[in-house]
């Protein structure tokens, strides 16, 4: 289930990427995507959206990787 997770996250982070030649991994960090602010925000709603969770911003705030964010999605199911 972990693996699907992360290919959800993946496809959404894709979406918002502003960098090229980024490997998305667990390792990622968000900020190598190029993220603003406001994507950033959006970004976090898509995922609320996608898997029917809710997200603190201060959880929000504490995500630097792409696995932090599956670990979390994780955990909140």
């Amino acid at each position: 289930m972990n693996q699907s997770i992360k290919e959800r996250v993946i496809k959404i982070l894709k979406n918002f990427s502003k960098k090229e030649d980024v490997a998305f991994d667990d390792g990622t960090e968000l900020k190598d995507l190029g993220l603003d602010s406001l994507d950033t925000v959006e970004m976090v709603m898509e995922v609320e959206s996608e898997f029917s969770i809710q997200i603190s911003d201060d959880a929000a705030a504490e995500f630097k990787t792409i696995g932090e964010i599956v670990n979390f999605i994780t955990n909140a199911k």
